[in-house]
């Protein structure tokens, strides 16, 4: 069957910052209903890229490229922002049900009786206890898991096409962070939306995605089904990042990179993960690669193959 229309397209995206790129020329498609989980180092370009299809970068960021339909003009209502910190995300001052009425009013001409109403069903769909009690409370009196969910809440509250969850799960512990994904899970398949999500957790993107995105140095390192990638990965960084997890050690000192990433302004010759690559030869040095199709997806290496 011919893949559904993409309710995303992103080209030639490239985000700066004083003349200095720290995204680079990202290409891809977030498909209705999918989840296109984005990974890779801190500082690959992954929060920035999907903060982009939001219309959030941060201020002095200059874009290149597109990204259509530009959605961050319905900010709230077709694509809405589950953020990595609920706390820092909710205001301290006014209670959660307010925050969440707040949400549906600014997209539906609805009574305050009528947003509060949603905004205690929302908290009820993603397991809140005693949901009309919790609405009144104020978010330091939510716990970290309890207030994840509720950022989730807000999010969903208008049914979204496309949610974008940057490292929702980073704060918490491992059967919080299992309880915060199921909910995400949930609410995702109720509204029917997309996901776009960011993570450095190679399991969530194992249980989770339908595609993965690998970034590096603010480039695309590799791009296609996500069991197709971490089964037999193409490129030599995404089969670093594999070989890295405990549970593929068996019994192994686990492999390391050797070196750092390199900052946006002092990025090498050639291939950025060439100083650190052991497939490394004079053409990676010499020129940087361009995504190519190979065996069904995208990958950024001279020798692919090879991997």
């Amino acid at each position: 069957m011919a893949a559904p229309e993409p309710l995303i397209s992103v080209r030639d995206l490239r985000i700066a910052f004083d003349g200095v790129e720290a995204v680079r020329g990202i290409s891809f498609d977030v498909r209705p209903r999918e989840v296109l989980a984005i990974v890779g180092e801190s500082g690959a370009g992954k929060s920035l890229t999907a903060r982009a299809l939001l219309g959030m970068l941060p201020r002095g960021a200059a874009t290149t490229g597109t990204v259509r339909p530009d959605l961050s003009a319905e900010r709230g209502r077709r694509i809405a922002l589950v953020p990595q910190d609920a706390l820092s995300a909710l205001s301290p001052v006014h209670p959660v049900g307010d925050q969440l009425a707040a949400a549906v009013r600014s997209v539906a001409r609805v009574s305050r009786a009528e947003a509060r109403s949603r905004a205690v069903a929302a908290l009820e769909r993603v397991g809140i206890p005693d949901a009309a009690r919790k609405a009144r409370a104020y978010p330091h009196e939510f716990s970290g898991g309890m207030r994840q969910r509720a950022v989730i809440a807000m999010a969903t509250i208008n049914d979204p096409d496309v949610l974008v969850a940057d490292e929702p799960t980073t704060a918490l512990d491992e059967e919080r962070r299992d309880q915060v994904l199921r909910v995400l899970a949930e609410r995702r398949e109720a509204v029917g939306a997309a996901l776009v999500l960011v993570t450095h957790d190679l399991d969530v993107v194992r249980e989770h995605a339908d595609r993965a995105l690998v970034m590096y140095a603010g480039r695309l390192t590799e791009l296609g089904p996500a069991a197709q990638v971490l089964e037999r990965p193409l490129a030599p960084y995404t089969s670093g990042l594999l070989a890295s997890l405990p549970q593929n050690a068996r019994g192994r000192r686990l492999p390391t990179f050797p070196g750092t990433p390199p900052t946006p302004g002092a990025l090498p010759p050639g291939c950025a993960f060439a100083p650190r690559c052991h497939l490394a030869t004079d053409a990676c040095r010499d020129e940087e690669p361009e995504p190519r199709q190979a065996d069904g997806r995208l990958v950024s290496c001279h020798h692919w193959e090879r991997v």
